[in-house]
């Protein structure tokens, strides 16, 4: 049994509108057999090695009346993850094909935990299986210290415990986050409105505070300027110096690290210069200054204050054991280990006790060894200092404190200067004030942790989260960018384009993604094909951007969904024929589905296109609060049902000066714009730019874009080739006139043919054709049908890279298909590279002809045309059609014009006269 594949979605896709591994497995041997056939003790291991499977929807009965090998797999990978303290509630486990073949599909926090848990979920089965099942090369594992390397694993790569609270509480308020690093960089929210994170410092804590805090010498004089109770202390080098401050203080004193943290290095309650010398040391580990200060009895508080308020309060407890006269000190450590909520590190709510040097060296001062048996009752101290991380525990204090000490916790923060701090307080009595009682600060913290709070071990849980993400985003402030995701088969990059346009005239800071690059502003920041998650990404990052339009194509989305996990609008412009064959999507069916999650994570309005049956389907998939429709059929019925109910509609309608694009919303209709004065639209010849620009409008005004700005978009959008490269670009400088288009399929191809027909062409349409090698032959010899009728002579071409076929193959099932369908072997020639192909069709032509070039690299072939420079007798046979059209113009007709000769003066200026006269 082994892991044939895996693949990574890391946001919404076709399986699932969450991030998940799926994963190809091969059972071999285990094909067909359940957990009944793993053995009688194969269950009895299994819940001692994962007790938690115990109370997980009635797990050990299935075991017992006999799990599916397919489904142990997939729900021991996910037990797996949650027990290394992953929020993770999804598996899904189907047929691979045959009954030897399976495929899973397990939810993720973290790809790289999911991977391994995965892994080590095999392992398991493998090897708690019968030995007759187990492969002869299988290697011995201790499955116990591979499950504790596992837990360990994953808490190197996961969010620590107070930052996911934090992400948590973001989660919990509908705020966005992206995690930027590895460790815990945290981006909340998207574009403009973000917010940065690191543990529990914030992108408005001040770089000063920050280091006034970790100075603990300079805190404490601050603070006692102030009048608040702080020990005296001596910030020393030397050994002498700690020496010397030490009686200068007065025993007992704590020694500790001037910019330490998390306890290290810290001794307290030290009472003799031998175990000041002691304390030096390893402070200085931590390092170079070190802290001598007046040691104050109490207990350990920890006083948690946000943006100026205390939030929360805990009394912490050092790691310790209690003795019950009969077991060892070693032994009780084992047995307060087994709790439940202990773990490594920072995975649960405690972490293991550890019996380390330090622990052995508290014990020796009070006279235990390891192996000593305490008394009943009687608590063994393992550790001087009381933090978490070394196995404390904490008692939620935050309804008793006193206000007088809250006020001074308050205080204190606000000194320092932080927005989020913590302040380490003794106290014999938290519930009464330091006038009366004393007590004093030790420390003030930045980057506090969050665990003793929101988990504490005893007493009530507080939400200390929850302060920090509404200071960074108050009641009512913004936090995401309007987004838009349009995805289709053909007119992405097109309408894309159109809105970014749109919302640029309306005054947004645009960032966009299309298949030539990301813009940000209209700035070109990153070229190629960025329509995948990456780039979605890139946008959402970018603090410059306050719109963001992405276009979304079906590649990214089959290899690692989307990079988002909703958007305020998105569309679905159509669905043709196009890279069918290609990653397991063989039928327009299966198209559709891929296009369909990006309607599915619109959270405002998803627009689809009424006139396309797949996507007039995705309505039912649609969580949007509002489903919008484009036709180009005023007479729709569904439509005008639709908008009959007083929904949104986009629709193309018949009047007297041309077609008008008018918007239907709440039983109102809004005449938008005539499509003759959409240059985009080459004075309405164009109908799929026309539905390009009606589902841009429709996005822009679900993107709160007023009306005006919609018109003057759409007014000011050319499909010139510096605003819409490869999209229907004209050139009319030649005396010919030229095309450029990346049409690559039937339906697109078809759509520029339906706009070549509809100019007015006097001489020879002349077409440069090719496709890509990826596709199927069937959708090749479609190309060809299509372009068929529309051309007078074609010049075939192979793309530079013929993905996987030799570059003369697909020419040739081109030249084929055409002969078949009747175009004459003189009409067409095969000039294999695109540079050539493009040149030859450029020098056939003559004036009056139009030239379509069906570019593979756009940029190329448009610096081509804009250089070509024609033969001399076409210019001059070009010169003089106009100089007739001219004069045609200025009333002269052939009556006019008979016995009179064109001269031209040394200006260059045209004249007429009489032959043999100077008039």
């Amino acid at each position: 049994m082994r892991i044939e594949s895996t693949a990574v979605y890391r946001g919404p896709n076709i399986h699932a509108l969450l991030p998940l591994i799926h994963q190809q497995v091969d059972l071999q041997g285990f094909a067909g057999r359940t957990s009944t056939d793993l053995g009688e003790d194969f269950a009895t291991t299994l819940l001692e090695l994962l007790p938690g499977l115990s109370s997980r929807d009635d797990f050990a009965g299935d075991l017992a009346r006999g799990m599916p090998l397919p489904e142990l797999l997939a729900r021991l990978t996910l037990e797996l993850q949650r027990v290394a303290g992953s929020r993770v509630d999804f598996c899904r486990w189907e047929s691979g094909g045959d009954d030897a073949h399976c495929v899973l599909m397990v939810g993720f926090d973290e790809e790289e935990v999911a991977i391994e848990a995965a892994d080590l979920a095999l392992n398991i089965v493998l090897r708690l299986a019968p030995a007759d099942l187990q492969p002869a090369e299988l290697e011995t594992l201790d499955l116990a210290a591979e499950l504790e390397d596992f837990v360990q694993f994953a808490q190197n790569r996961a969010l620590g415990p107070s930052t996911g609270s934090l992400v948590a509480a973001a989660e919990a308020r509908g705020i966005p986050w992206l995690r930027l690093d590895d460790r815990s960089l945290v981006q909340l929210g998207h574009g403009r409105y973000q917010q940065r994170l690191q543990a529990t410092i914030t992108g408005r804590t001040s770089q000063i505070a920050v280091e006034l805090a970790s100075d603990k010498e300079a805190t404490n004089r601050i603070l006692a300027d102030l009048g608040l109770p702080v020990p005296e202390q001596r910030l020393v080098y030397r050994l002498a110096r700690c020496l010397d401050a030490a009686e200068r203080i007065g025993y007992p004193v704590v020694v500790k690290p001037l910019d330490g943290n998390h306890g290290r290095g810290v001794s307290t309650n030290l009472n003799t210069p031998e175990e000041v010398e002691v304390a030096y040391d390893k402070a200085k580990e931590e390092s170079d200054g070190v802290i001598v200060e007046q040691y104050l009895t109490g207990l350990d508080h920890r006083l948690l204050v946000i943006n100026g308020q205390l939030i929360a309060a805990a009394k912490r407890v050092p790691g310790h054991v209690v003795g019950d006269g009969h077991h060892t000190v070693a032994e009780l450590v084992e047995i307060v280990n087994q709790d439940p909520r202990r773990g490594v590190g920072h995975e649960k709510v405690l972490t293991r006790l550890v019996l380390d040097h330090q622990a052995e060296r508290l014990l020796a001062q009070h006279g235990y060894k390891l192996d000593s048996v305490p008394a009943p009752g009687e608590v063994v101290m393992l550790r001087t200092t009381a933090n978490l991380s070394t196995g404390g525990t904490s008692v939620d204090v935050t309804d008793d404190i006193h206000p007088d000490n809250r006020e001074m916790a308050e205080r204190a923060v606000q000194a320092v200067g932080l927005d989020v701090g913590g302040v380490d307080f003794l106290s014999d009595d938290i519930t009464r004030s330091y006038r009366e009682v004393g007590g004093g600060i030790c420390e003030v913290n930045a980057a506090p942790g969050f665990r003793m709070h929101v988990a504490p071990g005893e007493g009530t849980p507080r939400d200390a989260a929850g302060p920090v993400i509404e200071m960074l985003f108050p009641p009512g402030a913004p936090c995401r960018i309007p987004t838009a995701a349009i995805t289709g088969t053909n007119g992405k990059t097109t309408t894309s384009r159109m809105l970014a346009h749109i919302l640029k005239m309306a005054g947004r800071t645009v960032g966009l993604t299309t298949t030539d690059g990301v813009y940000v502003d209209g700035q070109l920041t990153v070229a190629g094909d960025m329509t995948g998650p990456v780039s979605a990404r890139m946008v959402l990052r970018d603090p410059r951007v306050d719109a963001a339009v992405l276009e979304t194509a079906r590649g990214g989305l089959l290899r690692s969904g989307l990079g988002f996990q909703a958007v305020d609008v998105s569309c679905c412009l159509n669905i043709s024929s196009d890279h069918l064959g290609l990653r397991g999507i063989d039928t327009l069916e299966q198209l559709a589905h891929v296009k369909r999650v990006v309607v599915e994570v619109a959270t405002d309005m998803a627009v689809l296109n009424a006139d396309d049956p797949h996507c007039l389907k995705m309505a039912d998939h649609a969580r949007a609060r509002r489903i919008g429709y484009i036709t180009m059929n005023h007479e729709h019925p569904l439509v005008r049902e639709h908008i009959r109910l007083k929904g949104f509609a986009v629709v193309l309608e018949q009047g007297i000066n041309g077609h008008m694009i008018s918007l239907y919303d709440h039983g109102q209709q809004y005449p938008l714009l005539w499509t003759h004065l959409i240059p985009a639209t080459l004075e309405g010849r164009a109908l799929h730019n026309v539905q390009n620009a009606m589902f841009a409008a429709a996005l822009a005004y679900a993107m709160d874009v007023h009306l005006d700005d919609i018109r003057q978009g759409l007014r000011t959008f050319d499909t010139n080739f510096f605003q819409t490269p490869g999209r229907m670009n004209v050139y009319d400088e030649l005396p010919f006139r030229v095309i450029l288009d990346y049409a690559h399929n039937p339906a697109a191809v078809q759509s520029i043919c339906q706009v070549v027909e509809r100019f007015e062409v006097t001489g020879r349409k002349i077409l440069v054709l090719g496709a890509p090698g990826d596709r199927r032959d069937e959708d090749i010899a479609a190309v060809a049908r299509t372009a068929a009728p529309y051309f007078d002579y074609f010049v075939l071409k192979a793309d530079d890279n013929p993905r996987g076929r030799p570059p003369e193959e697909v020419p040739e099932l081109i030249a084929r298909e055409l002969r078949g369908v009747g175009v004459a072997e003189a009409a067409m020639e095969i000039v294999l590279a695109e540079t050539a192909a493009n040149d030859r069709a450029l020098s056939l032509a003559r004036d009056g002809d139009l030239v379509l070039t069906l570019a593979e690299n756009v940029t190329r072939t448009w610096k081509q045309i804009i250089y070509f420079k024609p033969a001399e007798g076409v210019a001059q046979e070009a010169r003089d059609r106009q100089e007739a059209i001219d004069l045609s113009a200025l009333g002269f007709d052939e009556p006019h014009l008979e016995g009179l000769e064109i001269i031209r003066d040394e200006r260059g200026v045209r004249l007429l006269r009489e032959p043999g006269s100077e008039r």
